[in-house]
């Protein structure tokens, strides 16, 4: 654990979503740039209360209660500039939007400080990034999952990424996603409208949830392509709640491909579309991938749209499931 600790404590009060929680859960999940074993030595050292008095790590916590924290600061070093390249698709003095290749984690966090999106974008844009997302986020305004593809808006000084950031909270960017699915919906076109909130039991993932245990969530959905017991989707979220595409296409039985949380399959090779022994691996993440970004410049004012093309693997497993239905 580090030695120098904050010097201003952190109050937290649980809410009834989080009843029966343990202690060290409920503080990774609020602290999410600590690992859970350096927090268990903070609350072993003594820096964790429950309304003002000590407790293990395996606590489990109450409505209601007050959890006091002084925590170990977080490193404000920026990330280090690394030469990975990337496909710059605009870019002007304002801000740039880039494609993001699957595997690359957006920004510095525990078991990821380095290869990360904000390593690169470092190198890339030295000295002409915004600094209000804080050290470890130069210009990120938003982010996507690991293992996601595609575009991300970045803000190339603090104006601009306020601005952006305005936008995005009043749901003024368009954000146009391409998935392949397991399955074939029901309906040509949709809106799946079911609150999200944390999985009860499983912590990492989310899950459809009632009550106040969830937030609103709103996805688009239409039907690209049909194949056998599969499909091309393009989702439009209306809302950005934590995996909402992944969760919500879950919940209608044809959870996004290749989905290791979600939908219970890690892989696809070849022979699984054409029906033989062929084992090549064709996908080996979700298939998922952010393919267009529609707002306003924050300068300008003129509706700017930019458009991420698909990567090879969702492309090759698009190709052999075209081929197949040609057969």
């Amino acid at each position: 654990m580090p030695k120098r600790l904050s010097q201003e404590p952190v109050e937290l009060v649980v809410e009834p979503a989080e009843s029966g929680w343990r202690l060290d859960v409920f503080l990774v999940h609020h602290f999410p740039d600590y690992s859970r074993v350096h927090l268990r030595r903070v609350i072993t050292a003594g820096g964790v209360s429950i309304d003002a008095q000590g407790g293990k790590p395996s606590y489990r916590l109450k409505p209601g209660q007050r959890v006091r924290a002084i925590l170990p600061e977080i490193p404000r070093e920026a990330p280090t500039p690394e030469e990975i390249p990337l496909q710059v698709l605009y870019e002007d003095d304002w801000l740039a939007v880039v494609n993001k290749p699957p595997g690359m984690v957006v920004h510095p966090a525990r078991g990821n400080w380095t290869g990360t999106l904000a390593s690169a974008l470092q190198h890339r844009f030295a000295g002409k990034l915004s600094s209000a997302g804080g050290p470890t986020r130069p210009g990120i305004v938003h982010r996507l999952d690991r293992d996601t593809s595609g575009a991300i808006l970045v803000a190339k000084h603090d104006l601009a990424h306020g601005k952006l950031a305005a936008l995005f909270h009043d749901r003024m960017v368009e954000k146009e996603y391409f998935a392949l699915v397991a399955g074939v919906p029901e309906h040509d076109r949709d809106l799946i409208d079911r609150p999200i909130g944390i999985h009860p039991t499983q912590r990492e993932k989310m899950a459809i949830r009632g009550g106040g245990e969830s937030k609103p969530a709103e996805t688009f959905y239409e039907v690209v392509e049909r194949f056998l017991g599969f499909a091309a989707i393009r989702a439009l979220p209306k809302t950005g709640r934590t995996h909402q595409i992944r969760v919500h296409l879950h919940h209608v039985g044809c959870p996004i491909l290749c989905d290791r949380q979600y939908g219970g399959r890690a892989l696809i090779t070849r022979g699984e579309i054409r029906r033989c022994d062929d084992p090549q691996v064709l996908l080996e993440r979700q298939a998922l991938h952010a393919r267009r970004l529609k707002f306003t410049h924050p300068e300008t004012g003129e509706m700017i749209e930019i458009t991420a093309p698909i990567p090879r693997d969702m492309a090759a497993v698009l190709e052999e499931l075209r081929a197949c239905r040609a057969l």
